[in-house]
């Protein structure tokens, strides 16, 4: 097989959103002529692990790993947090509100570590691959990014080997949602913009995973970008994986995965308490968060008097996300109200497609998410700005039909992971044809 150097921070057992992508592409890549070769940290900073997620590594895979300096420790010591406390990406604080110190971090992170805090993993990283590369040639390199240190690895190894290099953005580097909250001096925002345009530029093909995404790298870049979504492995979500029981005298919501204060809609809040208050269904409302939140979503469900019918689930394991996503009645869908929202277009949305249970979505009516919505006809977005009265007319909707026959299933198969790896592959063989 033709072989492919995948360049990532996060692999198993990390767990968490930031993995999934490139640890479905490997799965499939075999069987498409494409060898996984990973190369990743020994020691990272794992939002979660989840040991059940090494089942996807496909025995073709071969992983080196190098170990990584990283701040963390520092940052710990002077934000206050205990040495084992994760930290969390997108400015997501479980345990209360940031403070002077965490400010201080911030302007630090954003300002003095350029790209991102894996900025000193680039240098040792490009020496060793070069070595590496030279004894075992690839045909290709990936990098994927955030953190978008490993873009800078593919650059440097782009001027040393000359390698084809495709530039994966898993989310964006100067448009992402928080952009905006580093406190970045005048100075320091435009390295980040120059070391962005010099990856767009510079690489073979440039990756990523949304329309609206695309169309704002093509204007930073000024050259074509490709659109591979994220999507959903249809092993995680078929009937044979890990079951739920679902109980007929209540009606589930659940959301899973992250939710952080921009995605902490007080709309849905609000609707959640008045169907509580309103008594006219005849089902027990419950409403299930599956993962790490924010303490602005605890104080929300606080304030509307909510705690008895909100339950926060702490991460699980992977493998039981299809029994969760298919026992559901309704699965809901914040996108961050961010600058930046019409982008947003997170992995877990096509796993929720893929379980046959209905979406709630709220965010903008004409972004990624959105579309992905209504061309698999998959549920409904609501927008910011609607009224609670919108969401539960919404509601009401799937409360009485209590499943979405889904008439576009022809649409929900093209996000599956193997169809999405074949267009990947079909990218990696144009660019090593050429080369």
């Amino acid at each position: 097989m033709k072989r492919v150097l995948i360049i990532t921070y996060y692999w198993p057992p990390s767990g968490g959103a930031g993995v999934q992508r490139w640890l479905k592409f490997s799965k499939y890549l075999p069987s498409n002529g494409w060898q996984p070769v990973v190369y990743t940290p020994s020691n990272p900073e794992a939002p979660a692990i989840d040991d059940t997620l090494g089942k996807d590594i496909p025995a073709e895979c071969e992983v080196i790993t190098q170990p990584i300096s990283e701040p963390y420790s520092f940052y710990k010591r002077f934000t206050g947090r205990g040495k084992d406390e994760k930290v969390n990406a997108g400015f997501l604080d479980e345990g209360r509100k940031p403070g002077l110190k965490d400010k201080i971090a911030v302007w630090i992170r954003g300002n003095l570590f350029i790209p991102d805090a894996r900025r000193f993993w680039i240098r040792p990283s490009v020496k060793y691959l070069s070595y590496y590369l030279k004894a075992h040639p690839v045909d290709v390199i990936v990098s994927t990014g955030p953190p978008h240190s490993m873009h800078l690895i593919g650059l440097g190894l782009k001027k040393k080997l000359n390698i084809p290099w495709v530039a994966d953005f898993r989310d964006p580097w100067t448009g992402i949602d928080f952009y905006n909250q580093l406190r970045l001096t005048r100075y320091a925002d435009r390295r980040h913009h120059r070391m962005e345009r010099k990856v767009l530029q510079s690489a073979d093909r440039v990756v990523t995973i949304g329309w609206e995404s695309a169309r704002q790298l093509e204007t930073l870049g000024g050259r074509s970008v490709d659109v591979i979504t994220n999507g959903y492995d249809p092993d995680d979500i078929s009937d044979s994986g890990v079951a739920v029981d679902k109980d007929p005298g209540k009606f589930v919501i659940r959301h899973v995965g992250a939710m952080n204060s921009d995605r902490n809609h007080e709309n849905f809040w609000q609707a959640i308490k008045h169907l509580k208050d309103d008594g006219s269904f005849s089902k027990e409302l419950s409403v299930e968060l599956i993962g790490k939140n924010d303490a602005a979503v605890r104080e929300s469900v606080e304030r509307n008097g909510l705690m008895d019918i909100v339950s926060f689930v702490p991460y699980v394991p992977h493998e039981e996300i299809g029994g969760l996503l298919r026992s559901a009645d309704l699965l809901y869908l914040p996108v961050n109200n961010t600058p930046n929202a019409k982008a947003i277009l997170t992995g877990k949305l096509f796993e929720y497609i893929a379980s046959g249970t209905p979406v709630l979505g709220i965010g903008p009516k004409d972004g990624d998410a959105a579309r992905v919505l209504k061309d698999t006809q998959s549920g409904e977005m609501v927008d910011f700005s609607d009224s609670y009265e919108s969401i539960i007319m919404t509601f009401g909707k799937y409360y009485h039909f209590a499943k979405v026959i889904n008439n576009s299933w022809s649409c929900v198969r093209a996000f599956s992971r193997n169809e999405l790896a074949k267009k990947m592959c079909s990218i990696f063989d144009k660019e090593y044809i050429e080369a």
